[in-house]
């Protein structure tokens, strides 16, 4: 599979992030992982993941602080795309 397909079951961390547009780029998606970790929960254990090609799936609860406040989203869709804030929205629901 190519990186321009789209897999409707999981994705990559750094690219998750930016498609629900909690980072500008995918670069500064992928610094913030390598530098200072996100937290993902799966089947009820939860590691602190460093790695920005991790890959995230549906049902994912991913735990990390950005702008001074401490963000805990569950993954609802992965998307395949990078689109408008409405659609962002879309991607997660907001557990905090």
């Amino acid at each position: 599979m190519t990186e321009t397909e789209a897999d409707p079951t999981h994705t990559r961390l750094d690219i998750w992030l930016w498609r629900a547009r909690f980072f500008k780029t995918r670069r500064l998606s992928t610094d913030w992982i390598t530098k200072r970790g996100i937290r993902v929960t799966r089947a009820g254990q939860t590691r602190k993941i460093h790695k920005a090609g991790t890959h995230i799936c549906i049902g994912d609860v991913l735990t990390f602080g950005k702008t001074m406040h401490i963000r805990t989203v569950e993954v609802l869709e992965i998307g395949t795309r990078r689109g408008p804030a409405k659609e962002a929205e879309l991607l997660y629901q907001d557990l905090a």
